[in-house]
């Protein structure tokens, strides 16, 4: 995979940064999910829906601490 970079304002930066389930997710990941949501929305908007829900409540998810660190989930399938 070739990497770029790319010049971000400040608060664009910090308002990505909300758009994140989980404290490690890159950039790209991020930029991926707003780009399935933006065109889902067009075409099946009820799915995009679905999808700001599923990261909404992700973030909960992660905000009580219920959440299993990568380390815990390669112990438990044994990798």
């Amino acid at each position: 995979m070739q990497n770029t970079t790319v010049k971000l304002r400040n608060t664009t930066k910090s308002e990505l940064d909300h758009f994140r389930e989980y404290k490690n997710e890159s950039y790209d990941e991020v930029i991926r999910k707003i780009m399935f949501i933006a065109k889902t929305s067009k075409t099946q908007p009820k799915l995009s829906k679905q999808a700001i829900k599923a990261i909404d409540e992700a973030r909960e998810r992660i905000r009580k601490g219920k959440f299993v660190t990568e380390a815990e989930a390669k112990k438990r399938l044994g990798l």
